[in-house]
């Protein structure tokens, strides 16, 4: 990713724009609904007018840290709203699915909705502290 981006720089889009473009994808893609950080990125891209294969390319490389903080946003945000643990595994999933799809939709839509939400009060800080962080560093390489 490093030669798109020193690309970029060299072709008039700020080391600043490309700080913000990584914070995005970066935060975006962690959103906890899988599948969904790709169409984050884009509208976030296209309303900000930010470069579209950056975006994309750093919400793609998210996906693992997406899968990593998917459970901790959910579990939080049991713990915050006091509403007992859902069980997330797959065998599980698949059972109650079948078992009741309208209890299912409802339940585990709600703990999604719970994860968003302790996603959306970490997420500024996130894209805030990466923006922050990755500014001098893309200021250097522009320079070069």
């Amino acid at each position: 990713m490093v030669g798109p981006i020193r690309q970029q720089l060299t072709q008039g889009i700020t080391a600043d724009k490309i700080a913000l473009t990584l914070a995005l994808g970066l935060a975006l893609g962690i959103f906890p609904i899988l599948g969904s950080g790709f169409l984050l990125c884009g509208l976030a891209a296209w309303s900000l007018k930010l470069n579209q294969p950056i975006i994309q390319a750093t919400g793609t490389v998210a996906y693992p840290l997406q899968l990593l903080f998917l459970l901790p946003f959910y579990r939080a945000g049991e713990a915050i709203f006091q509403v007992p643990a859902i069980p997330l595994s797959i065998p599980q999933l698949i059972s109650r699915f079948f078992e009741n799809i309208p209890l299912f939709l409802r339940e585990y839509g709600m703990t999604g909705l719970r994860g968003i939400l302790v996603w959306a009060v970490l997420a500024p800080f996130v894209t805030l502290a990466l923006y922050h962080a990755l500014r001098p560093l893309l200021r250097r390489m522009s320079r070069t």
